[in-house]
């Protein structure tokens, strides 16, 4: 099979959730779902039953949200539908170029951890590129480009199945953009992915068309279309 192909792409948090987060997931029978201030991504098996459902809806809560990522599992029909949306997941193409164009660390680029939470949490509620929590810069390494000290720019690493990274949370200030901070960002980290033997890939909403644009310029090429789906658990009895 064609590494393009790699079937671990077609379950990312279960493969995430099974494999290297472990340590940061919550489990019951085959559904699982990560710790609440990390993310809010959840799974069941790729051919999920009644008892699947039942047991993530006991993870979760009552009336609780579920965001099923890219799933197309159907979940039963008294969880209440949130949103829908349609996007791509791209990948690095097996044998492309190591040297990404616009990988330039240089000193205005930081590792962020902890005790850049704030800024960070900041950063993304200013600008939205999708969910982000406390503890969310724990998935993997984030970097972060500072302008006078004030963080105007970041991206990191977030679902991690078997032999292949996710790059996301990528995003800048409205005041900095247009001076190519996301693109240094986004080839730095995907430079450092593919010199410890694996392969970036990352998902993107089908009508931000300016990331889109910056990816496959980057060199990144669409996989397989997906829809991004989130539902409400039925509410207590």
């Amino acid at each position: 099979m064609p590494l393009d192909d790699d079937p671990v792409l077609d379950d990312p948090v279960g493969r995430s959730l099974g494999g290297r987060h472990a340590p940061l997931a919550r489990r019951l029978g085959r559904a699982a779902t990560y710790r609440a201030d990390v993310a809010t991504f959840s799974t069941v098996s790729t051919a999920p039953d009644a008892r699947d459902w039942a047991d993530l809806a006991e993870l979760l809560g009552p009336a609780a949200f579920a965001d099923m990522f890219s799933s197309p599992a159907v979940p039963p029909p008294d969880w209440e539908p949130v949103f829908s949306l349609e996007g791509r997941q791209m990948i690095w193409p097996a044998g492309g170029r190591p040297d990404l164009p616009g990988a330039e660390p240089g000193p205005d680029v930081v590792e962020l951890g902890a005790d850049s939470v704030p800024e960070m949490l900041d950063l993304v509620a200013r600008t939205g590129p999708g969910p982000f929590w406390p503890r969310t810069h724990e998935l993997g390494t984030y970097l972060g480009i500072r302008v006078d000290g004030t963080l105007v720019a970041m991206a990191g690493e977030r679902l991690r199945p078997p032999g292949w990274t996710e790059i996301s949370a990528v995003c800048t200030a409205p005041e900095a953009r247009g001076r190519g901070h996301a693109a240094r960002l986004v080839g730095t980290l995907a430079s450092r992915v593919l010199a410890r033997g694996e392969r970036p890939f990352l998902h993107v909403a089908e009508a931000n068309t300016g990331a889109l644009a910056l990816y496959e310029r980057l060199g990144f090429k669409t996989r397989r279309q997906v829809t991004f789906r989130g539902f409400r658990t039925p509410p207590g009895r």
